[in-house]
């Protein structure tokens, strides 16, 4: 992920050491300090390393930071105002079991919905989720490019297991991340539904205000006005939803004659990859729905891959926040498999319990 970063071109990084995520933030300090390519600062805590983020973002900075689910918790006012503000930046959370401190250094996926709903009011985030080596990386990258492009902070959904892990892998250059837009006299607007206007840095000779209250086109506050307030919330939960085909990543393996579909993501996603394959040796026809954007959630991309498969099967290390998702995209029942002990899901427990359905 720290080499994703780099590679799209990452020259801020404003952190806090937080397990087990911390290897990140030490890999792009040594980098730096190296290269001289970027600047490394070691913040108080969580809510000044995302505050700092906003303002090297708006000085002209690809800025990044990455935590765990304690300190994502505490990010969340300035993320919500990250979003507001349409300020392109990455955070990275590396889940870990909780609630609160929970086990430090043991693998979970409990963040669903706090990815999706961790900022009060319409928030519409953009959330990535890796499941290998080679997903840290060019996620991390692509995370940086669409930050830029729709002018949003992106999120990654990385997990524990997946973090820690060692393989080998093959990394594919990312493509550059592109350059800001110029800004007309409307750094706040567009005229187009899910429009992204262009974005001017602090120190260019715009007159800028950024504000977290209710804005116009010039950013001038508006809170009296309902019409540039639905306006404005309308148009930045477009910038995601309306492009739900183009950010989706999943992967659909097997699924055209599957009578079970496996849902999974992060670590589970390579646990059920290895039940399946096993099953199918067997004779059993199951398929799996690898899901690497976990928000906007890509139901179409769902429901058209299960629309004739008699059963799905999510699996997730926590208590079933992502097939509430599943089963309210599908409007039918599936069958949760969870596990909350800190410790990846084994193929051999998802193959049996996909044995039992028969």
């Amino acid at each position: 992920m720290a080499r994703g970063a780099i590679a799209a071109g990452c020259n801020y990084y404003a952190g806090y050491p937080i397990t087990p995520s911390s290897g990140i933030m030490t890999e792009i300090a040594a980098h730096f300090q190296a290269t001289g390519a970027g600047v490394f600062a070691q913040m108080e805590d969580e809510i000044a390393s995302a505050c700092s983020l906003i303002g090297a973002s708006w000085s002209g900075a690809r800025a990044m930071t990455a935590t765990s689910g304690p300190g994502f918790s505490l990010m969340q006012e300035a993320l919500g105002y990250a979003y507001f503000t349409e300020t392109p930046m990455v955070v990275i959370n590396v889940q870990r079991a909780g609630p609160a401190t929970g086990q430090a250094t043991r693998v979970a996926q409990g963040d669903i919905m706090q990815f999706r709903y961790g900022s009060h009011g319409d928030v519409f985030p953009l959330v990535f989720c890796p499941a290998s080596v080679a997903d840290c990386f060019s996620l991390t990258a692509l995370a940086f490019r669409y930050s830029e492009m729709l002018r949003l902070p992106v999120f990654i959904a990385a997990d524990e297991s997946v973090a820690q892990l060692r393989e080998t892998a093959y990394l594919d250059v990312p493509a550059p991340v592109v350059p800001r837009r110029a800004v007309d006299d409307t750094p706040f607007d567009a005229d187009i539904a899910g429009g992204v206007p262009g974005m001017p840095s602090f120190g260019d000779g715009a007159a800028l205000l950024v504000t977290g209250s209710t804005h116009d086109g010039h950013g001038m506050r508006r809170v009296d006005s309902p019409e540039v307030h639905e306006r404005l919330v309308v148009r930045l939960r477009n910038k995601t939803l309306l492009r739900e085909a183009e950010l989706d990543q999943t992967l659909l393996e097997d699924m055209a004659d599957a009578e079970v579909a496996i849902v999974a993501y992060g670590i589970c996603a390579r646990s059920a990859r290895a039940a399946k394959n096993a099953l199918r040796q067997s004779g059993a026809r199951v398929g799996l729905v690898h899901l690497r954007t976990l928000w906007p959630f890509p139901q179409q991309t769902l429901q058209a891959a299960c629309a004739n498969t008699p059963h799905v099967v999510v699996a997730e290390l926590n208590l079933g926040q992502l097939a509430a998702v599943v089963q309210g995209v599908l409007m039918r029942p599936v069958h949760a498999l969870s596990q909350v002990n800190g410790l990846p899901m084994s193929p051999g427990k998802i193959a049996a319990f996909i044995a039992e359905l028969s």
